[in-house]
């Protein structure tokens, strides 16, 4: 019966004020009906967003970048408009599953596969899983490729595995999301978004059934062993590999970027000072120009 309180998000009521909505497609997939958004001319560019968010979050950078690249920015699984069919597994390798078949069922093979947070730990997991040619370069924005340090550890998914086996509990967190909570919630990642970028995570927060997707991927979510096999991955098949690291990040600690810049052969790392854990959002412009500059000399080499 709790299912009535976990009504997805209804695309017609929402699309008219939702980023870059003319360029929306629903794709119906054996497990899920997916909300992607595709723009843009040249080699594909898959877009992978983190944990809370939804393909929205690279309204600001699409500008700059469709001019270069097709892009394709799908709503992962249990987030946005993306939607449940048959299963409601999150974790890390059905959801590099679920994108696999999301992309072969689309014809699209990625050259350049970027992720922000959760979801650069996604991509990464997704370029080990597919053939080695297919992609030319992997970008982790803020990337959450490591487990959290300290207490954080062992706490936020004990706490996230409690939370999601209440069946309230996605229900009663988006009823506490209003627009002043969500703006304390994203400015504790040490990000200042204007009233216009905030406006989508004021409608995704108050979703309870984007809320329990929320928790249901956090509840289920183990990078411990990701960089140790990315690392033996790249010995065989090698992969170019850019860090952009927000300087004032309250999220992911910048010494997890500088300690997996160390591990991996041919990685960048990228400081954007004085933004958060949402740069690429906070200043979209910058953070893909200096992406685009990245790969350009990737494509020269």
């Amino acid at each position: 019966m709790w299912h009535k309180l976990y009504t997805p998000l209804h695309w017609d009521t929402h699309a008219p004020h939702w980023p870059d909505h003319t360029h929306s497609r629903f794709v119906q997939t054996r497990s899920y009906r997916w909300h992607v958004q595709v723009m843009g001319q040249g080699p594909v560019m898959l877009m992978l967003h983190g944990t809370g968010a939804s393909a929205h979050t690279w309204a600001g950078m699409r500008a700059v970048l469709q001019t270069h690249y097709t892009l394709v920015c799908p709503d992962l699984p249990g987030h946005g408009f993306t939607t449940t069919l048959a299963q409601d597994d999150y974790s890390l390798p059905s959801m590099t599953s679920a994108l696999c078949e999301l992309l072969a069922h689309m014809a699209c093979t990625p050259q350049v596969v970027v992720g922000h947070s959760a979801g650069a730990a996604v991509g990464m997991s997704l370029v080990m899983h597919r053939a080695p040619a297919d992609t030319m370069a992997l970008v982790g924005l803020n990337p959450a490729w490591l487990p959290l340090p300290g207490m954080a550890q062992w706490l936020f998914p004990v706490a996230a595995k409690l939370a999601a086996l209440n069946p309230l509990s996605g229900w009663l967190t988006s009823k506490q999301a209003s627009p002043r909570r969500v703006q304390q919630l994203l400015q504790s990642t040490g990000s200042n978004l204007n009233a216009q970028q905030r406006a989508p995570y004021d409608v995704l927060l108050q979703s309870a059934h984007h809320v329990q997707g929320v928790l249901r991927m956090m509840s289920q979510w183990d990078v411990h062993p990701l960089v140790p096999r990315f690392v033996q991955h790249v010995q065989q098949h090698p992969c170019r590999v850019l860090i952009q690291a927000g300087s004032a990040d309250r999220t992911i600690p910048m010494h997890h970027a500088q300690q997996v810049q160390h591990a991996l052969p041919h990685c960048s790392l990228q400081v954007l000072d004085g933004l958060g854990h949402l740069a690429h959002e906070e200043n979209a412009s910058l953070s893909a120009q200096q992406l685009l500059a990245w790969l350009s000399l990737q494509t020269d080499r």
